[in-house]
């Protein structure tokens, strides 16, 4: 029981020596790669530098104790910190001191929901999450991201929107303000990040080009150019402290709390199942990883952390680097903590053109271009919903979008089945196989006195009349020689009390007009349904059939079935009746 809420018992007890030096390599590297990210995430989200070191250092300790992944690289990151900056951007906060308690305030809230879901068991709830919808706004809001950083790669000041035509006009008005010094320091450490990303994803590129901004800084006194620089950063480890408390501010807070906190989950999560695969040693339980990122973010939020989740880059490096335990991020955290404790003074040179380099590059790398154009060419539907959260995401809004895009999307699945696929059968030549006759076309053998068609989807509320009219359509088609009806039920797994009173009329409609109605295939829930329901008496139990053929032929020669077959046709939860 323990382990199951504190999985590094797991592999604690058994942890071999020759682990150590490869998550003692993965964790350097990791928090190497974190002290610049951070600091850069820190600014995406509206946030002091400092605090994306602080995110950096309790959520990655207690996430090595309480998560399932042993790869994945809890932190700061960028689409989570520009959800923080549109959502408490939104409330107009008038000094920088209740913007950051805010942002406290607002972790402690979105940990909180992860906790609860966790312990609810609710971590399916990322699956209303589809990928169209992912893959839409995460493009969007890497674009918006990118455009945002433009004010320190060109040295400029201009109000942040997460509307790109309201960005953009924001942008080109500011133009005039270009300093040129930052513009060259700031294309040339994005074009070196680039440059050095294209030699090898491994090197610590990021706290490389952090290095040379600093030294060039320095010696060549850039601040008297006009480039701005991070400046003096507070030493020390946070300090505990509760964040305050605002119970107004809770109803303002609470839509974009849920947003960041199921968006938050699903990255993490997708990460981690990515890895999962390549790791067969261990198992990954969803439900306590929603434990794991909500206790990150709840105790966090009492050392000043803003919102973490599951990074992409970081988690590819720390598994490349060879982690196996999750004393990677144990390693990483002390890093981290001996960087706020002795470091933070070597950072006061740090230009901030740097800082915007290193996002934009991490994040137009977000942008997917090929899996649209793949959309494009098999699923137009979820074309169509991927480009629609893109777009409103962009000119709507970054929390905007993602909702409207999860809600187009359970748009698509109620069409979808409401208007589900049906095949009519017919006998393949010399066999007893029954299939679609729009694909064998050239190979079925059709009877005038038979339709056997089959319904590929529940039958329910939303689609019992599409239902209906697809029959009657195919009867009507058949004409006056039509004497017996099949369906194969083999794809119905649920019949709801609308649907089951629609069959009633339709199957007294046909015995009416002297045809006999025939169910084949059915499953086991399905077959309760018929019994608890009543359907089977007005189909009747001897019009039950376990295969296809067996009721063409019933139709034929009209032979009493055997026992067994009586048996496995009617057979329910209820008993044999």
């Amino acid at each position: 029981m323990l382990k199951r809420y504190l999985p590094f018992l797991s592999w604690i007890r058994t942890y071999d020596r020759t682990f150590l030096a490869n998550d003692l390599t993965a964790g350097v590297t990791l928090g190497v790669m974190l002290v610049p990210q951070g600091m850069a995430y820190a600014m995406i989200a509206g946030m002091p530098p400092i605090y994306g070191l602080y995110a950096a250092l309790v959520p990655q300790l207690i996430y090595a104790l309480t998560g399932t992944s042993r790869q994945l690289a809890v932190g700061p990151v960028a689409m989570d910190s520009l959800l923080v900056a549109a959502g408490i951007g939104a409330l107009h906060l008038s000094n920088i001191e209740d913007y950051i308690a805010a942002v406290l305030f607002l972790t402690l809230i979105i940990g909180g929901i992860q906790l609860l879901l966790g312990f609810l068991r609710m971590g399916f709830f990322v699956n209303f999450l589809s990928k169209p919808v992912i893959s839409g706004f995460t493009s969007a809001a890497a674009i918006l991201i990118g455009l945002g950083q433009l004010k320190h790669v060109f040295g400029m000041e201009f109000p942040q929107s997460s509307k790109i035509h309201v960005l953009l006009s924001n942008i080109f008005e500011s133009l005039g303000q270009v300093n040129f010094p930052t513009l060259v320091l700031g294309v040339s450490a994005t074009l070196l990040i680039l440059f050095m990303n294209k030699i090898s994803k491994r090197i610590p590129t990021p706290l490389l080009v952090v290095v040379l901004g600093i030294l060039a800084v320095s010696f060549f006194n850039l601040e008297s150019k006009g480039i701005r620089i991070v400046g003096e950063i507070p030493s020390g480890l946070p300090i505990f402290q509760t964040p305050n408390i605002e119970v107004n501010a809770f109803g303002e807070l609470l839509p974009i709390a849920i947003t960041v906190a199921l968006f938050g989950f699903m990255e993490a999560i997708s990460i981690a199942k990515t890895l999962e695969e390549k790791h067969p040693e261990y198992e990954l339980d969803s439900n306590q990883e929603l434990r794991a990122l909500g206790l990150s973010n709840v105790i966090g939020s009492f050392f000043q952390s803003f919102p973490v989740s599951g990074s992409f880059s970081r988690t590819a490096v720390n598994d490349q680097a060879g982690a196996k335990t999750g004393m990677s991020l144990i390693f990483s955290a002390l890093l981290i903590a001996g960087t706020l404790l002795f470091l933070t003074p070597l950072f006061y040179n740090l230009p901030t053109a740097v800082l915007g380099a290193i996002i934009m590059v991490s994040v137009f790398g977000l942008i997917d271009l090929q899996y649209p154009i793949e959309l494009l060419k098999h699923r137009k539907d979820e074309f169509f919903l991927l480009n629609i959260t893109f777009f409103l995401t962009l000119f709507v809004g970054l929390i905007e979008g993602i909702l409207l895009g999860v809600l187009f999307s359970l748009f698509l699945l109620v069409y979808r089945i409401s208007n589900p696929h049906m095949a009519i059968l017919g006998r393949i030549k010399d066999t007893d196989y029954f299939k679609n006759v729009d694909r064998f076309t050239d190979e079925v053998e059709i009877d005038g006195d038979k339709l056997i068609f089959r319904f590929d989807a529940q039958l329910y509320f939303g689609n019992k009349d599409y239902f209906k009219k697809e029959l009657y359509k195919q009867i009507e088609t058949k004409g006056e020689k039509l004497k017996f009806v099949i369906l194969n039920a083999e794809a119905i797994n649920y019949i709801d009390s609308s649907a089951a009173a629609q069959l009633v009329r339709i199957v007294q409609d046909l015995q009416s007009k002297g045809m006999q109605f025939f169910i084949t295939g059915a499953i086991g829930p399905t077959r309760d349904i018929f019994h608890s329901s009543g359907l089977i008496d007005v189909i009747g139990k001897e019009n039950l059939f376990v295969k296809t053929v067996e009721a063409v032929d019933y139709c034929s020669n009209q032979k009493e079935r055997s026992k067994i077959q009586e048996k496995i046709s009617l057979q329910s939860k209820t008993g044999y009746l």
